[in-house]
């Protein structure tokens, strides 16, 4: 069936419009589609055109995690007739806090298998492709050009602006989602109707500014409330029911459980998209100079095994330095480096915490992000001697004590 829809032909610049449906009516519903799908035709605004529509539909998720997991199931449940799926994790334990298309009995498993096998047993009638890849420069814009719609819940700010300008280089619009501890965003983005991600946010934050899930936590089911509106934007693009989300940022703080939205309008001086960057890693990285001219060198940061040196020189007295731990204090509860001493992030960048400038301070979170933020802070309060851990308690469980658990 032609996926084909009406020319696009609007300027990004001009106030967003209401597009037409995005996929057009597939083939007459066959008589098991008619009862599962009975209680959403009988919706005047769906009807059985808007279930041809589902039905004609290809959409690409992106990672089968929190966001992705009741993406996956409420797309395949709407009817949806072609689902993709790309990752390249597999299961792990501390997955299923949030991630509940999977189970215990999956840990282990690739991401898209295990997701795929609980998509056939909701809805056998959704054909899933896999893609147990990782999406680069190399594969995303051919691969959106297979699908209609792209949704995208993954953490990492690299991740984020490729799919933004692998999708407008598409002409399909992207449905993105971010989480992080009782905090979410939703927002559409079709850089052929209205803004795009980098309307939102130029350029990536400063590196370890903004933790991610497995730093900073998450409340799992936010998940759920933030991965279903994603569901409902995309069954509007295809169907062209209603007003999508697109020219605006829905933001949800569920620890007061209160909604608020905020005006999008593309932003005549970013950049049109044309072509995908060389490397999205490379433009999301560490700086070697920060805004405030802060010069950072490789002996400003040391590796786990390292540590665990001066630890020991530390206890025979030959070596006079704290070892602060920057992360949560639930954080320290599930697993901590012996010796260190907890000061939140927050805390010391907030000024509520103030560290001694007398002796040599190394700091450590769970992978490097945030006690490279926190030493970043402190160098430029003037203290002269503070390092960080590179790799964080990760690198220590891997490389120092394999018997802590890992979270």
């Amino acid at each position: 069936m032609d996926h084909s829809t009406e020319p696009m032909t609007q300027n990004r610049n001009d106030a967003p419009g209401r597009p037409p449906a995005l996929v057009p009516p597939g083939d007459e519903l066959l008589p098991e589609e008619l009862m599962r799908y009975s209680r959403q035709i009988i919706i005047p605004e769906i009807g059985m055109a808007g279930q041809r529509r589902l039905k004609n539909a290809r959409v690409l998720v992106i990672g089968a995690g929190g966001l992705g997991s009741p993406a996956l199931l409420y797309l395949a449940a709407a009817g949806v007739g072609t689902l993709g799926i790309i990752d390249d994790d597999v299961v792990d334990l501390s997955n299923l806090q949030r991630q509940v298309i999977h189970s215990t009995a999956t840990v282990g498993e690739l991401k898209t298998e295990s997701a795929a096998r609980r998509v056939r047993e909701l809805n056998p009638l959704v054909t899933v492709r896999l893609h147990n890849e990782r999406l680069d420069v190399e594969n995303a814009v051919a691969l959106f050009g297979e699908y209609d719609v792209v949704l995208d819940g993954t953490d990492n700010f690299a991740t984020r602006y490729l799919v933004n300008d692998a999708a407008a280089l598409a002409g399909i619009p992207y449905v993105w989602g971010s989480i992080l501890r009782f905090d979410g965003q939703v927002s559409v983005f079709w850089d052929v109707y209205g803004p795009n991600y980098r309307d939102l946010y130029p350029t990536p934050p400063p590196p370890g500014t903004v933790p991610s899930c497995s730093e900073g936590g998450v409340f799992g089911v936010l998940c759920a409330q933030v991965g279903s509106v994603m569901v409902a934007e995309a069954i509007k693009l295809i169907t062209g029911v209603g007003r999508t989300l697109l020219g605006r940022l829905l933001i949800l703080d569920s620890l007061d459980m209160t909604w608020r939205e905020v005006s999008l309008r593309p932003d005549p001086e970013v950049e049109p998209i044309t072509a995908l960057l060389p490397s999205y890693d490379d433009f999301c990285a560490v700086p070697q100079l920060d805004a405030d001219g802060l010069r950072l060198t490789a002996g400003h940061s040391i590796p786990a095994s390292r540590l665990a040196e001066m630890l020991e020189a530390r206890a025979r007295g030959e070596e006079d330095f704290l070892l602060i731990d920057v992360r949560e204090h639930g954080e320290a509860e599930i697993v901590s480096i012996p010796g260190a001493i907890l000061a939140p992030r927050g805390a010391i960048l907030s000024g509520e915490i103030e560290l001694p400038r007398d002796r040599e301070l190394i700091l450590h979170c769970k992978s490097g992000g945030r006690s490279s933020e926190v030493m970043r802070h402190l160098l430029r309060h003037d203290y002269t001697r503070v390092r960080h851990v590179a790799g964080g308690i990760l690198d220590w469980i891997s490389d120092v004590d394999p018997t802590l658990p890992a979270y």
